[in-house]
């Protein structure tokens, strides 16, 4: 059985046009918090990014913020960065989401931008060469995935995402389902979570 005992969080750093996503981000982060959770995110201070540092914070959680230098004083400030207990900061994007995935057991994607589609489609890319077997969840707030999550079924249906049985995101519409979905998840699992040394030796 795979152990959960970090989730990485990807999310914009905008608060979107309506409330309901910087409400999911707060209670994400709250849900971490309570189920004994590790949150592992970009480390931005705003937008959605923010809610969920500051849901995890607020209910006793550990928080690690992994931002590259560049970006401090654009998603974050030094200043707020202090309150979380593990700040990581990086020479650039690449270093930060290896560390990101190096440091986390499962990964979720909340709404956001062109990065968070980047950063969960490179998640499932790595999930599809025998990388990892980490759970993957689309948290389709409001059906936000909903036309993401379609071009993925044509993809799939016009056979281009090869292997595909490694590439089976969860999709879970209510964000307190989220996390039991992670749990059980990974307690379902058939394989290690860092992947099937056998497939990763042929990448």
């Amino acid at each position: 059985m795979n152990t959960i005992r970090s989730v990485c969080v990807y999310c914009g750093s905008s608060p979107g046009r309506s409330d309901i996503y910087m409400k999911a981000g707060h209670a994400l982060g709250r849900s971490l918090a309570e189920s004994g959770l590790r949150l592992v995110y970009g480390g931005g201070t705003k937008g959605i990014m923010g809610a969920v540092a500051e849901g995890a914070l607020r209910a006793g959680g550990k928080v690690t913020g992994i931002i590259p230098r560049f970006l401090l004083n654009r998603e974050a400030t030094e200043a707020s960065l202090g309150k979380f207990d593990d700040i990581v900061v990086t020479e650039n994007m690449h270093e930060r989401k290896h560390r990101m995935f190096e440091e986390s057991d499962a990964f979720v994607a909340l709404p956001g931008g062109i990065g968070t589609v980047e950063e969960i489609v490179e998640i499932m890319t790595w999930s599809q060469l025998g990388h990892h077997r980490k759970p993957m969840v689309f948290a389709n707030i409001a059906g936000f995935w909903t036309p993401m999550l379609a071009l993925i079924d044509h993809m799939r249906a016009e056979g281009f995402i090869h292997t595909g049985h490694l590439v089976q995101p969860l999709v879970i519409d209510k964000v307190e389902a989220i996390v039991p979905g992670i749990l059980v998840e990974a307690a379902n699992a058939g394989t290690p979570s860092e992947g099937e040394k056998a497939v990763i030796e042929k990448m």
